[in-house]
């Protein structure tokens, strides 16, 4: 069996490397698994297992993150872009975009200055955090030592959108998870941009019930991909949403807490917190 995963896995980083090396070439499924002497079938379910995300899905992300690094750092036309790529053209880059980053390519060259964010400042039992919305609901949220840093941090991801320090109904539905049932999480609009694997693992964190915790294989498996334990935790990091979007569930399968973004006092405070509350309510 060890030897049987010790070869799975130099087959799937071998079509790995073939894929960063190759994506301008935009390789087919088929051209893949024949690198690895593997049937497209076989290739397709033992790469998803281990990767978290299909090898197409995997080509789009590497195809994505080199024409973003193109349109960011040497600010070129989306034409360029496309084809620096290896896309058939802008149609093809504008489609990638707004699938994987749920924006358009010229959005995000232009930082997402047509975005509006309100933000403030807030108390919870875990101390003060940011919080900032949209329109379309909450896009940010992380606790805040300093609130100078925390706002740096926002802009960082939204480096060019117009910012307004006020307190909107988003932002006050989303506190009330701090005094109100866990259960009217629905109440709470989230605007969220993310891969599709970062989307379904966030899913995923949200149906962890208050009082619990999973390991990162538990979640693996929760979406089909348990040899993607590794990517889950990334993925986990990621989380742009503090506490709402649960990533402080989540520990390791040998019963440790382990990391957390925002400190692990932090999250060992916020597990005994919410067993306290649901072992109060009964």
């Amino acid at each position: 069996m060890i030897e049987q995963d010790t070869l799975n896995y130099n087959r799937i980083a071998e079509a790995i490397e073939y894929i960063k090396n190759n994506f301008k070439q935009q390789p087919d499924l088929d051209e893949v698994a024949e690198k690895v002497h593997l049937s497209p079938f076989h290739f397709q379910k033992l790469f998803t297992d281990w990767a978290g995300v299909s090898p197409k899905k995997f080509l789009q992300y590497t195809s994505i993150e080199h024409a973003k690094s193109i349109l960011k750092e040497k600010q070129a036309t989306l034409f360029d872009a496309a084809f620096e790529t290896g896309l058939s053209g802008t149609g093809r880059l504008h489609d990638l975009f707004i699938s994987i980053e749920g924006m358009t390519p010229g959005e995000f060259k232009n930082g997402g200055e047509k975005l509006h964010i309100n933000y403030s400042f807030a108390e919870s039992p875990f101390g003060n955090l940011l919080i900032a919305s949209t329109t379309k609901g909450i896009c940010y949220m992380a606790f805040a030592k300093d609130e100078k840093d925390a706002f740096d941090q926002l802009q960082i991801h939204f480096p060019n959108a117009h910012y307004q320090q006020m307190v909107d109904m988003m932002q006050q539905n989303a506190l009330y998870i701090f005094t109100q049932d866990w259960n009217k999480l629905n109440q709470i609009k989230l605007h969220l941009k993310g891969t599709d694997f970062q989307i379904k693992v966030w899913e995923t964190l949200l149906k962890i019930p208050m009082g619990k915790l999973a390991s990162y294989g538990i979640v693996a498996n929760s979406i089909n991909s348990p040899k993607a334990a590794r990517a889950v935790g990334s993925a986990i990091a990621d989380n742009p949403v503090a506490f709402i979007i649960p990533c402080h569930r989540v520990i390791q399968s040998s019963g440790n807490f382990g990391q957390y973004h925002w400190g692990s006092t932090r999250k060992t405070v916020m597990i005994g917190w919410e067993a306290a509350r649901v072992i109060n309510n009964g």
